[in-house]
């Protein structure tokens, strides 16, 4: 189990994901790491794994609470058997009700969804549809009250109803990693104070990093040309004010 000075988010979805919402899920988790948080779901197929997968490469610790009993035969989804292990390989926990064995029953999913609910201070939704099961753990959130957050979706999408309206609701719209911080109460991590020798272009590139950016993120938001941003970035790299890992930049 992850230190209890992390506050458990819970990051849920529909099992039929879309490339927009494995993107976003990603995106929002990687730009978690510098925060105590530990991100809870259930394993299941679509955004739930794509969840577990996107906090063990941010070094995030995970929590998945299973609807079926942990032993090897039994355990749900068994495609994400390699999940499971990786989970309990890089430190983190997998929670079941259930002692073995018990294959997950239809039954199962909702009770399993209660548990995720409840030890998490808030929920993340990504997507989910009108009629996703997704939508019970969030009503659940709410009658324990915690926090609902929603990424918003594009009109029209079948895995964009239900979520937008979850916000129609009144649940919280989350467009960055910072928006979930600032809805768990979280305040930033304090950094040194800057180098007073920075060029212009290497004070843009650490004011533009408020959350670990893509080369391509980087530029657009900087508003730097590649020749100007190479050289910053090759600087800030040596002189250990930077980082980048997973494919994206970030402040150390």
């Amino acid at each position: 189990m992850p230190p209890p000075d992390h506050t458990l988010l819970c990051v849920v979805g529909s099992r039929a994901t879309s490339t927009y919402g494995r993107r976003v899920c990603a995106s929002l988790i990687a730009g978690l790491a510098p925060y105590p948080i530990t991100i809870v779901s259930g394993m299941a197929l679509g955004i739930d794994a794509e969840a577990h997968t996107a906090a063990l490469d941010a070094g995030l610790p995970t929590i998945a609470v299973l609807p079926s009993s942990l032993d090897q035969q039994s355990l749900y989804p068994a495609t994400n058997r390699p999940l499971a292990a990786r989970i309990l390989k890089e430190g983190g926990a997998l929670i079941s009700e259930y002692g073995e064995p018990h294959k997950a029953m239809v039954y199962d999913f909702p009770k399993r969804n209660r548990i995720v609910a409840g030890i998490s201070h808030a929920a993340l939704i990504i997507e989910a549809g009108e009629k996703s099961g997704t939508l019970i753990t969030a009503r659940l959130a709410l009658d324990y009250n915690r926090e609902v957050l929603a990424v918003p979706h594009e009109l029209g999408t079948k895995t964009g109803e239900g979520v937008n309206r979850l916000i129609r609701e009144g649940a919280t719209l989350v467009r960055s990693a910072d928006d979930i911080v600032q809805a768990l109460g979280i305040k930033p991590p304090t950094q040194a104070a800057l180098p007073v020798d920075l060029t212009a272009s290497e004070l843009k590139v650490l004011e533009t990093l408020l959350e670990p950016l893509e080369r391509d993120e980087l530029i657009e938001e900087s508003s730097l040309d590649i020749h100007d941003l190479t050289i910053a970035l090759s600087s800030l790299s040596i002189r250990g004010l930077i980082i980048e890992r997973l494919g994206k930049i970030e402040r150390c």
